[in-house]
C-alpha cells in the first residue's frame, strides 16, 4: 500500500470503498490501531408494515447491489449488516398498521447510501426502473440534490426514501 494513491491501486484502477474498509480492518488488526467507537452508528431499526415485501426490497437492494451481508433473521424481522452497523426491519404489529409511514412528519425522512460511481447509479437506476420500483425526482435526474451531486432517489414498499449517492466519478 505504501506508495499508492488513496483509492487507486499500483495499476492505476479505481478500488471500491469496500476494499478500502477491508484494508483499513487489516491495518487496525496488524499495528493494534484504536478507533474510537464513540459515536458510530450500531444499529438502525425501522418498522414495515408488509415484512414480506421489505425483506425482498432490502435483501435486494443491500446484498445484490450494496456490500451489505445477512445478518439476522427471524420470525417477525431481518437484519442487513455491513462493518460494524446493522439495519433491522420488523414487522409493524398489527394494531399499528393504520399508521401510515409519512417522510415529511415528525420521524425518519430517508437513508442515503454511498456507492463509488456514477456507472454505479446508472445501472442501479435501470433495475429500478426493470422492478417498477419508484424513482423520485425523475424530472431532475440523476442531479435531484444538485448540479454537483450525482445520486438515485427511489421509495422502498412503506414509501420510505432512499438515496443512493456516487461519491466518485
Amino acid at each position: 500500500m505504501v506508495g499508492y494513491k488513496y483509492g487507486v491501486s499500483k495499476y492505476g484502477k479505481k478500488r471500491g470503498p469496500v476494499i478500502q474498509m477491508i484494508k483499513v480492518k487489516w491495518l487496525i488488526y496488524l499495528f493494534k490501531i484504536h478507533i474510537n467507537m464513540e459515536g458510530l452508528i450500531h444499529h438502525i431499526e425501522i418498522n414495515v408494515s408488509d415484512l414480506q415485501k421489505s425483506k425482498e426490497f432490502w435483501e435486494w437492494l443491500l446484498t445484490e447491489k450494496l456490500s451489505y451481508k445477512k445478518y439476522q433473521e427471524w420470525h417477525s424481522g431481518i437484519s442487513f449488516k455491513l462493518g460494524e452497523t446493522y439495519i433491522v426491519f420488523v414487522q409493524t404489529d398489527e394494531k399499528h398498521l393504520d399508521n401510515k409511514y409519512n417522510r415529511r412528519e415528525t420521524g425518519l425522512n430517508h437513508l442515503a447510501f454511498h456507492c463509488s460511481t456514477r456507472d454505479f447509479v446508472d445501472t442501479l437506476t435501470i433495475e429500478l426502473k426493470e422492478k417498477n420500483i419508484n424513482i423520485l425526482y425523475t424530472d431532475k435526474h440523476p442531479f435531484a440534490g444538485g448540479a454537483n451531486y450525482y445520486a438515485v432517489f427511489f421509495e422502498d414498499p412503506d414509501r420510505i426514501k432512499v438515496e443512493v449517492v456516487a461519491t466518485g466519478k
